[in-house]
């Protein structure tokens, strides 16, 4: 019998375009062959929907392409990869999907965020059609890259910034039509809200940086809801506590994601990951 394929593989890809979304946010399509809907089931790239995560790896400035690993095994890449020269490896990111067509990904990214800007942002900030990555994701719609798994027929609670906006989207287009949703997203500004389509019936409130957990504190909320967190790690804890301690959810209703850390730079958490061991195999 053949082995099934693994459910992760790695795809090179290229810019098509680039589109301002905001002040603080640039959406990137990327195309390749591996983004075919003709060639799913070939180990094409098949996202699961929600807030899908895959691997992105970028060029330094003074390359054209990133440097990967000649064997690109899912089950050994990590450690191929940290054996790396770190000023020369693929500078390894985990980004959402924010949408897939026969050929195109689109990638949201996060522009500047509290003043500060690292390699994936000012890589996206100079992004042009051409310009090529890697990506590690998925071969198959049923997969660990995502965790939005709320339970049928009960409400949904939705909360994040805007470095989770996009997963927040993704979360929205896949909920059942008529699902109760309560949305809180803090955004730096009026001009980064963005239109959310849902079949949900959906309750979405933006709200001013800073302001997040208040926002949620001050809600009514429904009885029995699964809630999905993420964005900067200590109000993302601060908001779980509340669920859990203060309204009594059940702790293993909450899904928790912190994206970033107020006062860590990306290759700080980078580093944090690195001594920890890595991510599990194919993320």
């Amino acid at each position: 019998m053949t082995a099934p394929a693994h459910p992760f593989g790695f795809f090179e890809l290229h810019v098509l375009r680039v589109a301002r979304l905001g002040p603080s946010m640039a959406r990137i399509t990327f195309g390749g062959a591996c983004l075919d809907a003709s060639a799913r089931g070939t180990g094409a790239f098949v996202t699961g929907g929600r807030d899908q995560r895959f691997k992105l790896f970028l060029p330094h400035p003074h390359q054209d392409a990133p440097l990967m690993p000649d064997d690109w095994s899912p089950d050994t890449w990590f450690a191929d990869w940290r054996a790396l020269d770190p000023a020369e490896r693929g500078i390894m990111r985990s980004y959402t999907v924010r949408g897939q067509r026969p050929g195109e990904l689109d990638v949201d990214f996060v522009l500047h965020l509290d003043g500060a800007s690292g390699p994936a942002a000012r890589w996206a900030a100079s992004a042009r059609p051409g310009h090529r990555v890697v990506v590690l994701g998925p071969t198959g719609p049923d997969n660990g890259g995502y965790d939005f798994r709320p339970p049928p027929g009960v409400p949904v609670l939705i909360a994040g910034d805007l470095t989770a906006l996009p997963a927040i989207a993704g979360n929205l287009a896949w909920l059942p039509a008529g699902t109760p949703a309560r949305v809180w997203i803090e955004v730096p500004g009026d001009g980064d809200r963005q239109d959310l389509p849902t079949a949900a019936d959906a309750e979405i409130a933006w709200v001013s940086p800073g302001t997040l957990l208040d926002a949620v504190r001050a809600a009514e909320l429904p009885d029995g809801p699964y809630a999905w967190i993420a964005g900067e790690s200590a109000t993302v804890r601060a908001l779980r506590r509340h669920l859990v301690n203060e309204r009594g959810l059940d702790r293993r209703s909450v899904t928790f994601t912190g994206y970033w850390r107020r006062g860590a730079t990306e290759e700080d958490l980078l580093a944090e990951v690195v001594a920890g061991g890595g991510p599990a195999t194919g993320e």
